[in-house]
């Protein structure tokens, strides 16, 4: 008697149809992984029994061959720091339960989505570590410095929102800048403190012959979030520039941050910030082939009248 088709075993054929289906399916599927940067970071995880690993190296080793494995199977990853102090305030927060792999996994998703983040592209791990650092840190100065600006309030004297002022004071100030810088590759740090923290900005931008700046939108709208801070806060930031152009040495222009406005430091005030190690005040010898100058005064603009007033009430 032959056998229905409800018990007739499945040919090779349609088994390795459905293989070829999981296998489409899972290129659609997003991955995320949650990376433990540093040795310290990773002390911090072995106190739960369910973490697997005892080793950094190790771990780092096997963090690296899963990302390839993502790659080969033709999937979009996104990878992320995972923050073990992040992580146990998080659990609180939610009652989830630490020491348990589900925990984790629902914790990098969720910074994944609200924190710092870098798309795999196939890059080393020792090129992806310190970009994923570096974007952390600029994700965390945008936090803070928008935060501060949010939270500035109003003018005493006229009621004007001190954030939205301040950051319309720093877009002027760096569009200003950049005008006059002339021609050719310039790299920009500005420098705020802000309590216990320091707010560091970093803009690289070049300027073509005829006046056209090119930079990346994002890294100047960070920059101008950082000068607009130190603005709202009247904190004494700095900002320093260095200028590299074909054939000729670099130079180097600095000014301090001071009542709403730019202004320019003396040439040995240049040599001073640049030739003296910040973390310890020692000394430290100048860079060969390169220039240190005044800063330049910037174009006037009509809101310098009123943008140093803004204070906030008491």
């Amino acid at each position: 008697m032959p056998r229905s088709h409800t018990d007739t075993a499945r040919t090779p054929h349609a088994a390795a149809a459905d293989r070829r289906l999981r296998r489409a399916l899972r290129r659609e599927m997003p991955s995320t992984v949650g990376l433990l940067a540093d040795a310290r970071d990773f002390a911090a995880m072995r106190r739960y029994r369910t973490f697997a690993f005892d080793d950094h190296t190790a771990y780092l080793q096997q963090i690296e061959a899963l990302l390839k494995t993502l790659a080969a199977q033709g999937g979009h990853t996104t990878v992320t720091l995972f923050d073990p102090e992040e992580y146990a305030a998080w659990c609180t927060t939610t009652g989830t339960d630490p020491d348990h792999p589900a925990s984790r996994s629902r914790f990098t998703a969720h910074v994944a989505v609200t924190g710092a983040r870098l798309t795999y592209t196939g890059q080393p791990l020792t090129t992806l570590l310190p970009e994923l650092v570096d974007t952390a840190v600029r994700h965390a100065t945008w936090e803070y410095a928008t935060t501060v600006l949010a939270t500035a309030g109003d003018c005493a004297a006229c009621g004007t929102d001190i954030g939205r002022a301040a950051f319309d004071r720093a877009t002027h100030l760096l569009a200003r800048l950049l005008e006059a810088t002339g021609p050719g590759t310039h790299h920009l740090v500005c420098s705020v403190p802000a309590g216990s923290d320091h707010l560091l900005a970093v803009l690289h931008t070049r300027t073509d012959d005829d006046g056209t700046a090119h930079h990346d939108l994002t890294a100047a709208t960070e920059f101008t979030a950082v000068l607009a801070a130190g603005i709202a806060l009247a904190a004494p930031g700095g900002l320093v520039l260095r200028t590299s152009a074909s054939g000729a040495r670099d130079r180097l222009h600095g000014w301090r941050l001071k009542d709403a406005t730019l202004a320019p430091l003396t040439e040995a005030e240049v040599f001073a910030a640049y030739c003296t190690d910040a973390r310890t005040g020692e000394p430290v010898a100048p860079e060969p082939d390169v220039d240190h100058r005044a800063g330049f005064p910037l174009p006037t603009d009509p809101y310098d009248d009123c943008a140093a007033h803004h204070r906030p009430r008491p």
